[in-house]
């Protein structure tokens, strides 16, 4: 009988990488993806539905960065003439996620671009070893390579 190698990890958090506006993001905590197609059944004549009927695509997510990380894209979007990353045009940000298995491995990559930052809270609680803070994001697109 052969062995057979079973195993049950995904991805390695240590192999992955998000690198945002150019610059690779040291301080990530999480991330969420989500492209949502609308559908709906489609009636006629009959209980039951006679087709499925798609709508609008929508893609957001949001990433959880350590503060610096949130301080240092409001420096660059000061820079460049805004007030904080949330006022930075959609056009202007890109985001890459890069996630393997193991280094071997071949990589699975989510270009997602047009982001537009929705919100972003700068909050800290007592007893707290580092500032979390989640952004949350609306994106034109999101493609799996």
């Amino acid at each position: 009988m052969a062995n057979i190698n079973i195993r049950s990890s995904e991805c390695a958090w240590k192999h992955g990488e998000l690198i945002l506006l150019g610059r690779r993001i040291n301080g990530l905590r999480g991330f969420e993806l989500k492209k949502t197609v609308e559908k709906e059944h489609l009636y006629g004549t009959g209980q039951n539905p006679l087709d499925i009927q798609e709508g609008n695509i929508k893609c957001e997510g949001s990433i959880k960065v350590l503060g610096f990380e949130l301080d240092a894209m409001n420096r660059a979007a000061m820079m460049a003439g805004y007030s904080d990353i949330t006022e930075v045009p959609h056009e202007a940000i890109v985001m890459t996620v890069k996630l393997q298995k193991t280094a071997a491995e071949q990589k699975t990559v989510f270009n997602v671009r047009g982001i537009a930052f929705t919100e972003a809270v700068n909050s800290m609680e007592q007893n707290a070893k580092m500032r979390e803070v989640t952004l949350p994001f609306l994106a034109m697109d999101i493609i799996q390579m």
